[in-house]
């Protein structure tokens, strides 16, 4: 007989909650198991915060269940108070007490003897390389730095949960990447189960084992970051995770026309409209045609004019606008390192076929 799993370290089960009529969260259901850093990804209003104060205890929920390690701590029965629930806290503002030195505020939560104390602090302090701040004040250290005291005094209690709520937004952009790496490497050191709320797709790719992709209350879609990019539930989806080009078309013989020829569109309707969706580092210049380059693949397609209506370098790569000869549709075209052509030159482009996405128009039947 096999051994039986251990229950999920955190569970969700049909989570609602509503306000003025309004569902905020609606059947949002979800397991994490212990190590396991799980992103509630979504634009601003979508629920992901509510859902985060739900499980923190902070709210209460209209509808369904939450579990830890596979009691119940809320449900129609139970409602376990917030300090109760073994769920650490980290919020955006890092809530640092100014008063207290960087070694008293990660002991703040603390139980037990002093020695048992000054001990899980010390041993924070090494895992967050603060060692010599231990009698600073928050106000005398950098913002990176108190994001990792935060992150210190959050685990310090060993909490079987983390919710942590936008942790990242204050700090400087050249920063995050790096504090990111170091949180999440803590993180798994510690084994904790981390639920991370973000409005940042970069965020979630970066840090998430899962991602839950949350839209209007609910959850869309959920998966692997890879498998959400390469294989979005629709337009919307693969537009939050990058910018996108929109080919518009109706079905006809499971055809549709578009700038680069006939495209294959099974599976949906003769008179169906439908979007194919391209990322713009997929849409590629036949240089070529200019004497320079490789020939095109046959999954390049059929070649397209376009006109060059600006072009932009962004430090890694050039983003060059084109509106197409066919039918007025700009397209944009992801080029690495410098590529800067003037305004009104005429170009050919190709699609990469293999990496589009189709999807029935907005408003269309599914």
């Amino acid at each position: 007989m096999s051994a039986q799993l251990p229950p999920p370290r955190l569970e969700v089960r049909a989570l609602g909650r509503v306000f003025d009529g309004l569902a905020v969260v609606d059947d949002v259901s979800f397991a994490i198991p212990a190590g396991q850093v799980t992103c509630l990804l979504g634009p601003s209003g979508c629920g992901k915060s509510t859902t985060l104060r739900l499980i923190a205890g902070v709210d209460t929920q209209d509808a369904g269940e939450i579990y830890v390690d596979g009691a119940a701590i809320s449900d129609g029965s139970v409602h376990v108070p917030p300090e109760q629930r073994a769920i650490g806290l980290m919020f955006q503002d890092f809530a640092l007490f100014p008063h207290l030195t960087v070694a008293e505020n990660i002991a703040f939560g603390l139980k037990g003897d002093a020695a048992a104390k000054r001990a899980r602090v010390t041993e924070l302090l090494e895992k967050v390389r603060l060692l010599r701040h231990r009698d600073s004040y928050p106000h005398g250290l950098s913002g990176g730095e108190q994001q990792r005291v935060a992150l210190a005094r959050a685990l310090a209690p060993r909490p079987r949960i983390l919710l942590m709520d936008e942790p990242f937004s204050g700090l400087d952009e050249r920063l995050r990447d790096d504090i990111r790496d170091e949180t999440l490497a803590l993180l798994k050191e510690e084994n904790t189960a981390v639920l991370l709320v973000t409005h940042e797709p970069h965020e979630a790719m970066r840090m998430a084992d899962e991602i839950l992709l949350m839209r209007g209350g609910k959850i869309v879609q959920r998966g692997a970051p890879y498998n959400l990019y390469n294989a979005p539930v629709d337009r919307a989806a693969a537009a939050f995770f990058s910018d996108v080009n929109v080919l518009k078309g109706r079905v006809k013989d499971a055809l549709t026309v578009t700038p680069f020829g006939d495209f294959l569109t099974p599976g949906h309707a003769d008179g169906t409209e439908i979007d194919i969706v391209i990322r713009p580092q997929h849409l590629k210049i036949d240089f070529d045609r200019a004497g320079r380059g490789p020939s095109p693949t046959p999954q390049d397609g059929t070649p397209a004019r376009g006109v060059v209506e600006r072009a932009r370098f962004l430090g890694r790569e050039s983003l060059v606008e084109f509106r197409m000869d066919f039918d007025g549709t700009i397209l944009r075209a992801s080029v690495p390192n410098v590529f800067l052509p003037k305004p009104g030159t005429p170009m050919w482009l190709m699609i990469r076929r293999d990496r589009c996405f189709v999807f029935p128009a907005k408003g269309a039947d599914a």
